[in-house]
């Protein structure tokens, strides 16, 4: 028998019996994951031999030919068209850092189960005991037969981009990062809405974000391809800028296309004048410096479970204000991006997931709030039933307009 989770007494002290409770009599989200929280069910049913021998041998050897000779017809005779793997390898898990491929696990089947419930997608969790770049790839390379697309997460800055970019160059399946671009999606979708309560444009806006890692950098990537006046972006040492001698290669490429200004300093001297702050770092940044942005001014600041500027803090000086969290309007979350583009991505069998698929999903995420539109209103919720079957549709027809859909 597997060993039982125990809670120790809030004073420290065993009780007196000399045991424990179990953790799931304290903690309801312990009780919630006992057992885990996905199981593998059939679609077909196996009642007598005439099913058996469908669905297995000798019935099964007929469709594994038919693939051998045209592989094509896996799509269409298995669920690799209608499934996705969820790969991590445990070294960037949530706001808890690298606790390892077992310890994602919970969060792994989390995802899992979020495909199915928001999006209709299949998912299976798969945590790697290898953090390497080329084992990574290697690993998946070898797994992706089975697989209709994969979706990267929480791996750790900057190996997740080499990752993602030698994946993407191998496999003919959608690879995706959620935590760069499913971000990055939600997060052009909330501020073009934002920019549209105000009367201006993406162009009219001049952006910071703080933090250079995945998140960071793809939304700054993202909202230069989209047409943001300038954004630039600030990690611990100060403003990304080309002059900096200590800049990584990711950083130094993230230089080239972003702070047209020509800012220098610190995250604070960057914010004078700004019309938004993206926070995807966590850390705080001073009141003095969010009541030096520019009037009307926007802010996201989405670390969890604690924003970079409050929220209270953030209304005295904003129009708009985004998290990361639930509790709070206009909450910037994954969960409206990935099951859509996913599913969109699979619906027409694409070879991948293009810039133009990201930016027609955070369209149709945007244009989800429709006349509704207001400032505790600029990103609809999760459990809004229009925002799968649109972020699905849209991504479905810009594949096709783009090439890489195969049906």
């Amino acid at each position: 028998m597997a060993a039982e989770i125990v809670n120790p007494r809030s004073d420290g002290k065993a009780d007196q019996d000399g045991g424990a409770e179990p953790l799931d009599s304290f903690d309801p989200a312990f009780a919630l994951h006992r057992g885990g929280k996905m199981a593998v069910q059939a679609t077909v049913p196996v009642r007598d031999k005439d099913d058996l021998s469908l669905a297995y041998t000798p019935g099964v050897a007929r469709v594994c030919t038919a693939i051998a000779e045209q592989p094509e017809l896996v799509d269409d005779y298995t669920w690799k068209s209608s499934v996705v793997a969820v790969v991590t390898d445990g070294t960037a898990v949530l706001g808890l850092g690298d606790i390892g491929p077992q310890a994602s696990l919970p969060v792994m089947e989390g995802k899992a189960i979020l495909f199915k419930q928001f999006g209709g997608v299949d998912a299976v969790p798969i945590a790697l005991d290898c953090t390497g770049v080329d084992e990574i790839v290697e690993t998946v390379v070898r797994l992706a037969p089975s697989f209709g697309g994969v979706n990267l997460e929480d791996i750790s800055a900057p190996r997740c981009f080499e990752i993602e970019r030698k994946l993407q160059e191998r496999l003919d399946i959608p690879v995706f990062h959620d935590d760069q671009h499913g971000t990055a999606v939600v997060t052009l979708a909330a501020l073009r809405n934002a920019a549209r309560l105000s009367g201006r444009s993406l162009g009219d806006l001049r952006a910071v974000i703080s933090g250079a890692g995945a998140a960071g950098v793809a939304i700054a990537k993202m909202l230069v391809e989209a047409g943001i006046g300038d954004v630039a972006v600030a990690d611990r040492k100060g403003v990304v800028s080309a002059d900096r001698e200590d800049l990584t290669s990711v950083k130094r490429e993230l230089a080239g296309f972003t702070n047209k200004a020509g800012i220098t300093g610190s995250l604070e001297d960057a914010l004078a004048g700004a019309d938004v702050f993206i926070g995807v770092s966590g850390g705080t940044v001073a009141e003095e410096a969010v009541a030096s942005m520019a009037e009307g001014a926007f802010v996201f600041a989405m670390a969890n479970p604690n924003p970079e500027v409050h929220p209270e803090v953030a209304h005295k000086y904003a129009a708009v204000v985004a998290t990361g969290r639930s509790d709070f309007p206009n909450q910037i979350n994954n969960v409206l991006a990935f099951p859509g583009i996913f599913a969109g991505a699979l619906q027409v069998r694409a070879s991948r997931i293009t810039e133009g698929m990201k930016i027609a999903a955070a369209e149709a995420l945007a244009a989800v709030v429709g006349d509704d539109l207001a400032a505790d209103y600029v990103i609809p919720s999760p459990f809004d039933e229009r925002v799968a079957p649109a972020v699905t549709a849209a991504v479905a027809a810009a594949a096709r307009a783009e090439g890489v859909a195969r049906r």
